[in-house]
């Protein structure tokens, strides 16, 4: 049984490696086909961008660790705390009610526990200052060594797209499994369940967390791609900036118009033991998102393109009387 298990644990790494090794080929060359079109149109503007980081690096003096500590912390926290601002206003006052008629879990947070949400605000700060940053301390070392981060010329718009695959591989890969690790039941009810806490998350959740998740899937999978690439200091604050707001809206309880669907991971603090990764392609693999795929969420999983929300257009069939 053990060896059948082992087979069975290999052929699944295998198949993993082949199906996210042929997407990252597949995309990069769609990547290159497609870019060049996007390349003319960003080197018109190419002059200006290679203009304002030169004045942004002269201003700091090119102090590499104020550049650092300003591109990939200062910037990428503006463009969280905007943005779930924004959100927290919906959430506790209910206003717009153009957001609010989004809600996924229709009933909860309507509207949120202001206890609660303070202190998730609390843990998410502190996760911020005493984890995030001091993990950017070794980041910096690392690339430092790797002597590209802080050039004076940008790179080209080609290479930030190869660079951007090779980061939301690298995070899908390692989210997904320490992810799953930490559902495992004894790190679950010590680490993981501080999240959970959330039923019906909203988009501050989204970094709400024990300080060891935080470091182990929040953090960690997020730094690694930029470390191994020896990516530019405004390629780090573009993906870090990124990752905050694509997690932020995973987690914002509202299916937004124009906005990448949350019907996934809402669904996995829902059930638990559904969806565990970003992408869905290990969950595809795993097996861990056939629950999901038999639901009502599976089929509004998909960009709105309108503004009538989907959970109006797809939903939920009504319950049988007992």
């Amino acid at each position: 049984v053990a060896c059948s298990q082992e087979e069975k644990l290999w052929d699944a790494m295998k198949i993993t490696a082949y199906v996210l090794g042929t997407g990252l080929l597949i995309f990069t060359a769609l990547v290159n086909s497609l870019s060049w079109y996007v390349q003319n149109v960003w080197d018109t503007s190419g002059h200006f961008w290679q203009t304002t980081w030169l004045k942004f690096y002269y201003l700091c003096e090119g102090k590499e660790w104020t550049i650092f500590l300003l591109g990939a912390a200062l910037v990428p926290s503006l463009a969280f705390w905007c943005f779930n601002g924004i959100l927290m206003v919906a959430d506790v006052t209910g206003k717009p009610t153009f957001i609010t008629r989004y809600r996924i879990q229709l009933g909860k947070n309507d509207p949120v526990d202001t206890k609660k949400l303070r202190q998730a605000i609390y843990t998410v700060l502190c996760n911020q200052f005493f984890i995030s940053l001091p993990m950017l301390v070794p980041m910096f070392y690392i690339m430092k060594w790797w002597g590209n981060t802080f050039s004076k010329e940008l790179p080209t718009f080609q290479w930030f797209l190869v660079e951007l695959s090779v980061f939301t591989l690298i995070e899908e890969i390692l989210f997904y499994y320490t992810h799953r690790l930490v559902h495992l039941p004894l790190l679950y009810k010590h680490i993981h369940k501080k999240h959970h806490e959330w039923t019906a998350p909203i988009g501050v959740v989204s970094i709400y967390a024990h300080p060891v998740e935080h470091m182990l899937s929040n953090t960690l999978p997020v730094m690694t791609g930029p470390m191994v690439m020896g990516s530019h200091i405004v390629s780090i604050s573009a993906w870090f900036s990124l990752a905050l707001l694509t997690t932020s809206i995973s987690h914002c309880g509202y299916h937004l118009p124009f906005l990448p669907s949350p019907e996934f991971h809402d669904f996995h603090h829902l059930k638990f033991n559904q969806c565990y990764g970003v992408l869905g392609v290990l969950d595809y693999l795993h097996g861990t998102d056939r629950v999901f795929r038999q639901t009502k969420a599976y089929k509004r999983h998909r960009v709105l393109l309108s503004l009538t929300p989907l959970s109006e257009s797809i939903p939920e069939a009504p319950r049988r009387a007992e």
